[in-house]
């Protein structure tokens, strides 16, 4: 059986790379998988969607520029998919060329807008005289060098391989560690089964009413659930109304989690579901969780004991 996963295309992107790192989890089945290139993150998930791709793999987030905000946007642009797994990159940049151009040749650069705040204090000291262009992927960039249309090209080494271009530079990165988050996006359906070590991520709508977002906050403070990651984006139907992104430590299945979820539902507007996954990395919040559920078993306990006239002592 195969499966199509979307992807931000053309091939030899990062947003690739994570595809097939993906794979190998086992996120998309155990069958054959087949990469189709997409010109957005918008256009991958309306391919899931729409049914023309069974997932699609999206950015998500990086630790250079932040939260990829064309992903947050389509992601709650219209119902039916859920995040599934992720994982992490380490990003550095080949600089491309065409065979025989020269760095003192070079008068435009072309990357992704995310990728350029990664390569931009190279360039300025590497190829100062050179412009910037903006490409829709970085790979995207590494083919308008080939085409002839820019002279050169921040983009993953395999890009060159693919497109017949000469590297000038390679490994570079402004910031030593920059990583980018990828996530498997499908259909709406049952969460990646809990580790202990995972992440949920959910989106809502408040009433335009003073104290509403720290109340909505409150509910995960109360009951000890840590939030990795908070944005706001317009609704785009009412202006100075926001949906909340909100990312935090813990799955579904956990009883803390799944009651702040529960009293958060009866304050907002509009309460989305996004998934809970397993984390790339350990901080998903394995290690107080345990101590966590062995004191609600406690507290659970106690109220029984309350209840059958026992002692509390």
């Amino acid at each position: 059986m195969t499966t199509t996963v979307a992807f931000l295309g053309p091939a030899g992107t990062f947003t690739e790379d994570a595809l097939l790192k993906l794979a190998m989890t086992g996120v998309y089945g155990s069958g054959e998988v087949t990469p189709l290139p997409v010109a957005s993150p918008a256009a991958a998930l309306d391919a899931v969607r729409d049914g023309s791709a069974d997932f699609a793999c999206v950015a998500i987030e990086n630790s250079v520029d932040g939260p990829v905000t064309p992903t947050f946007d389509a992601l709650t642009s219209a119902p039916g998919v859920q995040i599934y797994r992720e994982v992490d990159l380490d990003i550095a940049f080949s600089i491309m060329v065409r065979p025989g151009t020269r760095a003192a040749d070079v008068r435009t650069l072309s990357t992704h807008p995310v990728g350029y705040q990664q390569v931009k204090s190279w360039a300025e000291e590497n190829i100062p005289q050179a412009g910037y262009v903006s490409a829709s992927s970085n790979a995207a960039a590494a083919e308008a060098v080939a085409a002839g249309e820019v002279d050169a090209a921040a983009a993953p080494h395999r890009a060159a391989e693919i497109f017949g271009l000469e590297t000038i530079a390679t490994n570079i990165a402004d910031f030593d560690g920059a990583r980018t988050r990828f996530v498997a996006v499908g259909p709406r359906g049952v969460p990646t089964q809990r580790t202990g070590n995972d992440r949920t991520s959910v989106v809502f709508t408040l009433p335009h009413e003073p104290g509403t977002l720290v109340g909505a906050l409150t509910e995960f403070a109360h009951r000890g659930v840590d939030l990795t990651r908070i944005e706001s984006r317009p609704t785009r139907r009412v202006f100075g109304t926001y949906k909340f992104h909100v990312d935090l430590l813990g799955h579904i299945e956990d009883l803390p989690l799944a009651e702040a979820l529960r009293a958060l539902w009866l304050r907002t507007d509009h309460l989305e579901f996004l998934g809970s996954w397993p984390a790339a990395t350990g901080d998903g919040g394995e290690d107080r969780l345990a101590t966590d559920l062995a004191r609600l078993e406690q507290a659970s306990q106690w109220v029984n004991n309350a209840r059958e006239g026992k002692d509390n002592q």
